[in-house]
């Protein structure tokens, strides 16, 4: 009589370097099922639903325009403010909801890493495309918005998925280097709601970085999400592109990504053991 035996976690078990990398590609349909529950979890009991997608980002954009568009509506940017308020609210709004669910993807999931080997990264890989599946529902109100103001839809907008990637791979190694400390400090996920808001605010989401005095331009301009915010508007209704900041939003994606991994490769089986 043979038995089989099922992967079990091993703290001495050697990865090989970066396979956490490898990991995402081998377990992609894994991948694609929990950020498909992510998505149906996070709706199931609400009342509206998958329409809190919409609103939520409509409702912020709603009070932030009820506050800034006198102050705003007629400097720094060349098409209507609420255009450029909704794209800047929509972007920060992935990039906050992205790395607190990447951060916590481990928390949440530690009755399924009990019962089952799965590599510990794969959850927060998920939750980043969970919250980018988010972003991308929410576009629809943007692109409505920009009809209605009359900037149209430009050719550019195919290129969107670049500025998504770009994201991506941003919240996700954030995320990652979240994760590794959270098993064991919850108190950091606090911590994280408190920096994402300052970062997100601190990189001209809400007003045009010319109103700022030029003393403190070079101190947002050091912020990446900014630059992830200026190639977005530039695909998303035609903005001011700058090849810059193509270059710094693609050059900090990556390197979160290495970095997260890194860290969470140093990190899991700690990781693992604590949970």
């Amino acid at each position: 009589m043979t038995t089989t035996s099922s992967p079990v976690y091993d703290s001495d078990q050697r990865r090989l370097r970066f396979a956490e990398l490898r990991h995402f590609w081998q377990y992609r349909s894994l991948v694609r099922l929990l950020a498909a529950r992510e998505l149906t979890s996070r709706y199931k009991r609400s009342l509206l639903g998958v329409w809190w997608t919409l609103l939520n980002p409509l409702l912020t954009v709603g009070v932030f325009w009820l506050v800034f568009s006198q102050i705003f509506s007629r400097q720094g940017t060349l098409f209507p403010f609420i255009v450029y308020l909704t794209a800047g609210v929509l972007l920060a709004g992935f990039f906050a909801q992205g790395v607190n669910a990447a951060g916590a993807g481990l928390v949440h999931n530690r009755g399924v890493l009990a019962k089952v080997y799965v590599p510990p990264e794969v959850f927060s890989l998920a939750a980043a495309l969970a919250a980018a599946a988010n972003f991308a529902i929410s576009l629809v109100p943007l692109v409505i918005i920009q009809i209605i103001q009359g900037v149209g839809v430009p050719l550019d907008f195919l290129l969107v998925p670049v500025s998504v990637l770009f994201m991506l791979m941003l919240v996700t190694g954030i995320g990652l280097v979240v994760a590794s400390v959270a098993v064991m400090f919850y108190d950091v996920f606090d911590l994280v709601r408190v920096i994402t808001t300052l970062v997100t605010y601190m990189a001209a989401t809400f007003y045009p970085i010319d109103v700022v005095p030029e003393r403190w331009q070079l101190l947002i301009k050091l912020n990446p999400l900014y630059h992830h915010l200026v190639v977005f508007r530039s695909f998303a209704y035609g903005d001011w592109f700058s090849w810059t900041s193509f270059i710094i939003a693609g050059t900090t994606g990556l390197a979160a990504l290495a970095f997260g991994v890194w860290v969470f490769s140093r990190n899991w089986r700690n990781v693992v053991v604590s949970l």
